[in-house]
């Protein structure tokens, strides 16, 4: 691994040895300098112009006379002790040399190359061998003479083409190319230079751009991570030998980073992580950055076209892991990667959440964190607002707190095209039979474990069908199908997303499938319940052919039968209509849970209940109106809402028979016959 970076100059605390390896630079500059001043001996030997102050800055009739008499001078011989990477130790030049797979030559020329930005003196020296004292820097030249190779050597020159090792993964740059070939200038990145002196610092243009990789949630599939570790395990080897390009799909945002964290950590290594949304990569310095530190490359987000990001940065020395959610296509690269399906990150994950917290809670962390499929950088936010939340309010962290702070990460494009409800409702709020209250009860038990019984247990039917809980709420207007919904919501945790059927049904063929697609994908990257209300106008019964009329009805049909099954979420479907209902919609529903007109008794409960918070006379008493109208929940609570209005008015409180003129006003709207009045 690559060691840690030094303290910075500016600390306080006393400065830290200096390791062994940082001598090593020196000391190999130091035989550089020896064979600098040999060079210049040999040079200075004959040139008649050697002791002219003005020397570079113009050219003499002796300095012409003298080229044209000497020609090229013979190189001295190579000298092993500057081009042998091994030479002084197991330096990070070495080691670099070695990882990148350069030879003796191309190591003597980064060093040559390297001298003037770690030592100042090789700048005049420079100057004086290039006889330009305005050219400070190593040029391609001067780099061949001080390995001593004969400048006219194809395969040496071949050492600075583009395509070499040097040049190819950004060690070294050549400049000036409008200038002959051996008075372009040599430089090598800043980045590249700190890098040899010991500073680990990500290179300036990836910042803002290397972003940590989530600490891994699980539970995970084990085996999978165990064999993806084993696969990155291989970036110990030099870059280039049995590197790994992996491509990723996540079926749900956050599956993909979470399961490679787990699988790092399951190897011991580090990783770049960084997201290509837009698209824009500073792919040179990305790769160089990574073949620097000597570890794998993480892509998530993957731009709409995620072809050139894969070419660019599938290359051979390189280990990468790409990850996208839409199926790998050949012909985003001519080198194909390793195709892996991400494994389902199943929700709870309580030993994260319980490392997050760092303390046992004190209520049910398992039960609070059931619904919720986080990944690790979000359980850990989740569970930092939680805390906050809870010190706002000056209460330890309640499972409320929790929920809050889990349905904040988990943010949605639903809203685009669904109402969000934020339940504020409880069992204690439903005046409802024993049948369906263990019902309602049982989708709820079934939204809390179905990663268990369907993946884990793998009782799902198979062929590509979800993990989805599928719920039918039926029953007439007003009996309490959309509060139940409600209620279901709170019970988990989540958030109730109300469908526009507005925002869902077009005229123009193939619209309407089009927008339910866009709900039921964001549905499946959300913890939230899906609520269809008045789903009949969606859901209906396929009829027989007539017209085309006919047929694109029934290719609606046909898709959301299909959506349905590879549905991950919560969706539940509200109608006053079950007959309307097609059959094998009914068929691949879970539950459906019939809500019956409430009697005379259950119509009491339901007055008590809405009058729980009105301010009432001594003597009122809504028995009388359970007794003799007949109304459901709903029209009962807009009784209610009249007879408040009506005793608000008169500053007053309700009596009974404000209540029982709210109730005749519920008949009237229904176009009922009132009791006791006879045709209206």
């Amino acid at each position: 691994m690559i060691p840690s970076p030094s303290a910075p100059a500016h600390a306080t605390a006393e400065p830290h040895p200096v390791p062994d390896e940082a001598h090593a630079l020196p000391e190999r500059l130091a035989r550089l300098r020896d064979r600098v001043a040999q060079l210049v001996d040999e040079r200075s030997a004959t040139d008649p112009t050697a002791t002219d102050p003005l020397r570079g800055l113009y050219l003499s009739g002796d300095a012409v006379r003298h080229l044209l008499d000497t020609g090229a001078p013979d190189p001295s011989p190579l000298h092993d002790e500057l081009t042998t990477p091994a030479a002084a130790g197991e330096d990070r030049l070495a080691r670099l040399a070695d990882r990148h797979g350069l030879t003796e030559l191309d190591a003597g020329l980064l060093l040559i190359a390297l001298a003037p930005d770690v030592d100042r003196t090789f700048e005049p020296l420079y100057g004086y061998l290039n006889d330009d004292v305005s050219r400070r820097r190593a040029t391609t030249g001067l780099a061949l003479d001080l390995c001593g190779l004969p400048v006219h050597l194809a395969w040496a020159r071949a050492r600075f083409h583009p395509s070499a090792p040097l040049s190819a993964l950004g060690l070294i740059q050549v400049e000036e190319p409008e200038r002959p070939f051996l008075s372009r200038t040599l430089r090598v990145p800043d980045r590249l230079t700190a890098h040899l002196l010991g500073d680990d610092g990500p290179d300036a243009a990836l910042n803002g751009r290397l972003l940590p990789l989530a600490a891994p949630a699980g539970p995970h599939d084990e085996e999978f991570t165990r064999r993806l570790a084993e696969r990155l395990r291989l970036t110990a080897a030099p870059l280039g030998t049995d590197t790994t390009t992996v491509y990723l799909r996540e079926h749900r945002e956050g599956d993909g980073p979470a399961v490679v964290a787990a699988a790092l950590r399951a190897a011991g290594l580090d990783a770049l992580h960084v997201t290509a949304a837009d698209g824009d990569l500073p792919v040179p310095e990305l790769l160089r950055e990574t073949r620097l530190r000597g570890c794998p490359l993480v892509v998530s987000q993957l731009p709409a076209e995620p072809g050139p990001v894969i070419r660019a940065l599938s290359t051979a020395d390189v280990h990468v892991v790409f990850i996208g959610d839409r199926a790998y296509d050949s012909r985003w690269s001519d080198r194909d990667p390793l195709v892996l399906e991400a494994p389902r990150l199943q929700a709870g994950a309580t030993a994260a959440w319980a490392a997050a917290f760092g303390e046992a809670p004190e209520f049910d962390l398992a039960a609070t964190v059931a619904p919720y499929r986080l990944g690790g950088d979000q359980i850990l936010r989740a569970a930092r607002a939680a805390r906050e939340l809870a010190a706002f309010d000056g209460t330890p962290t309640t499972a409320a707190h929790l929920r809050l702070a889990a349905r904040q990460q988990s943010a949605s494009g639903l809203e685009r095209h669904a109402r969000r409800i934020r339940p504020d409702v409880g069992w204690e709020d439903l005046v409802l039979p024993d049948k369906p209250l263990v019902q309602l009860r049982e989708l709820a038990l079934r939204a809390r474990h179905r990663d268990r019984v369907l993946g884990e247990w793998r009782l799902s039917a198979g062929g590509g069908r979800g993990r989805g809980v599928l719920g039918l709420f039926a029953g007439g207007s007003g009996t309490g199908k959309t509060l139940s919904a409600e209620v279901v919501a709170a019970e988990l945790g989540l958030d109730l997303y109300v469908v526009q059927l507005s925002s869902v049904v077009d005229k123009y063929v193939g619209e309407t499938e089009k927008n339910l697609e866009r709900i039921f994908s964001e549905a499946d990257q959300t913890d939230a319940v899906l609520l269809f209300d008045e789903a009949d106008a969606v859901f209906g019964k396929r009829s027989e052919v007539k017209d085309a009329h006919d047929r694109y009805a029934n290719m609606e049909s046909a898709y959301l039968l299909q959506r349905l099954e590879s549905f991950d979420g919560i969706a539940l479907l509200t109608t006053n209509l079950r007959a309307n209902i097609d059959e094998a919609f009914t068929r691949r529903l879970d539950l459906v849970i019939d809500f019956p007109f409430p009697d005379a008794q259950q119509r009491l409960a339901l007055w008590q209940h809405s009058l729980v918070r009105v301010p009432c006379a001594q003597d009122t008493d809504p028995a009388e109106c359970a007794r003799e109208f007949e109304l459901a929940g709903g029209s009962i609570r807009s009784a209610v809402v009249t007879a408040a209005y009506a005793a608000a008015g008169r500053g007053e409180p309700v009596t009974t028979a404000d209540l029982l003129e709210g109730a005749r006003r519920e008949y009237r709207k229904a176009g009922r016959l009132v009791p006791g009045e006879g045709a209206w």
